[in-house]
């Protein structure tokens, strides 16, 4: 599978003064995969070890951290040396070891000419949790996020290079022909039924079977909670299960706001509110709060009390939900909320994807309510999503009334269309193309 992560891997690589890299994502999300990937195509030598596998390697980084000794003890292990210059050193699930994380300080220090990687499913919350005596290699180290599949990655598991590359090359004041839509759109409502697990994903392309894409997506979400009973205290992983299995719920609701209350009769905000951050820290969900007000920096005015939360994988959330993937592409009005839901969702993971910074959501009393605001350079951006055609709605009407943003957004599934009026100017993108939105502004 071609990841965009793989050329970010490249310029590491060859980087003057490149630092060991940590690549960060939620479990199955390709991780490991892509650095054995990167380091068959581009190494002589890779040299792997897991963590979560092999318990011997804790030991290695029980001790001192001298570089030297710690290089020769897991040459031993594999029973071969480690050359830098031409060896990948990988070390998988390093969250197990906070000490190895310390390591990768003096690995920079002591041995930057050694390429490192290290991968992790849980590092936000191993960060989050380590104690004073170990300590995070700040500046010492290279953070790279990997996320599930996004839109044009699919499209290109689909074998799809052509249509990414026409779509990659149109010029924002080009249309996309008319000849690609009916595919595009295809290929968007099976990204809804999937969403980005490589593993997923792949068994949709080669077998085309709903009942073994469900089953895969059902054992990522057990493997999930079993991470909750692994790597949560022993009182976390009940309130982590609660929270977790609330979330598609929460997002029916009417205002889609998440309420501490509505996950277990007598349970307050101080009760669970740690538990939503260690989630938050595992990436395993967004929390995307409301502003009232969409001035710069947009962040300062997020209400940390008023929040929706959505998953990181929207195949994932459809599965969660047990929304049925044969009514995915059905448009009545009995499956419009939970396709309203799951189009929110998508459209916050290509944005996240796409380097935007965090997402809000504007709500102004209960008058109105705009899905995202984002902040790209000094603009306020409104986004608008809809899940179908009709894209008439009142809220984005009094957003631009009363903040006249230079530009606002709304995808649906209609074609690229532009407009102004006097507050301001209009784009309409199709879901399938919110991943270039950044080109397009």
């Amino acid at each position: 599978m071609k990841r965009f992560i793989y050329d970010t891997l490249l310029k590491w690589k060859d980087g003057v003064d490149r630092k060991p890299v940590i690549i960060e994502g939620v479990r199955q999300c390709g991780k490991t995969w892509i650095l054995k990937d990167f380091g068959e195509a581009e190494f002589k030598d890779i040299a792997y070890f897991n963590f979560e596998y092999d318990n011997r390697l804790e030991k290695i980084f029980d001790g001192d951290l001298n570089v030297s000794r710690i290089i020769k003890d897991l040459a031993i292990i594999r029973n071969k040396s480690l050359q830098p210059g031409t060896t990948l050193l990988i070390l998988d699930e390093i969250q197990i070891c906070p000490r190895a994380i310390t390591s990768l300080k003096y690995f920079c220090e002591n041995l930057p000419e050694l390429h490192i990687a290290a991968a992790g499913s849980l590092l936000g919350v191993a960060i989050a949790q380590m104690g004073k005596n170990i300590s995070f290699p700040v500046g010492k180290v290279q953070m790279i996020k990997m996320y599930p599949l996004n839109f044009p990655e699919f499209l290109l598991a689909k074998d799809e290079e052509l249509l990414y590359e026409y779509l990659h090359n149109l010029s924002p004041d080009e249309d996309v022909s008319a000849v690609f839509t009916g595919k595009l759109e295809e290929a968007y409502h099976e990204y809804l039924i999937t969403g980005g697990m490589p593993e997923v994903v792949r068994s949709w392309i080669h077998e085309r079977d709903i009942g073994i894409v469900e089953s895969i997506q059902t054992g990522i979400l057990d493997t999930y909670e079993k991470d909750f009973v692994k790597y949560a205290s022993v009182s976390e992983f009940p309130k982590l299960s609660l929270i977790w299995n609330a979330i598609p719920a929460q997002l029916a609701k009417d205002n889609q706001k998440f309420i501490f209350a509505h996950v277990k009769q007598g349970l307050r905000a101080r009760d669970l509110e740690d538990s939503l951050l260690w989630l938050i820290s595992a990436g395993l969900i967004y929390k995307v709060e409301k502003i009232e007000r969409p001035y710069v920096p947009v962040a300062t005015y997020g209400d940390s009390t008023f929040f929706k939360i959505y998953f990181a994988d929207v195949g994932l959330l459809r599965r969660m939900s047990k929304f049925p993937a044969d009514v995915i592409f059905d448009t009545t009005s009995l499956t419009a909320d939970m396709r309203g839901i799951l189009t929110e969702n998508f459209v916050l993971t290509e944005l996240i994807a796409n380097d935007f910074q965090r997402p809000f959501f504007w709500k102004s009393g209960g008058i109105a309510e705009v899905d995202y605001i984002i902040q790209e350079g000094v603009d306020v951006i409104p986004i608008e999503v809809k899940s179908a055609r009709r894209t008439r709605s009142r809220s984005l009407v009094e957003y631009r009334k009363k903040f006249s943003p230079c530009v606002a957004v709304r995808t649906s599934l209609k074609d690229i269309a532009r407009h102004s009026d006097e507050y301001g100017d209009i784009l309409e993108i199709p879901l399938y193309l919110i991943w270039k939105l950044k080109a397009y502004l």
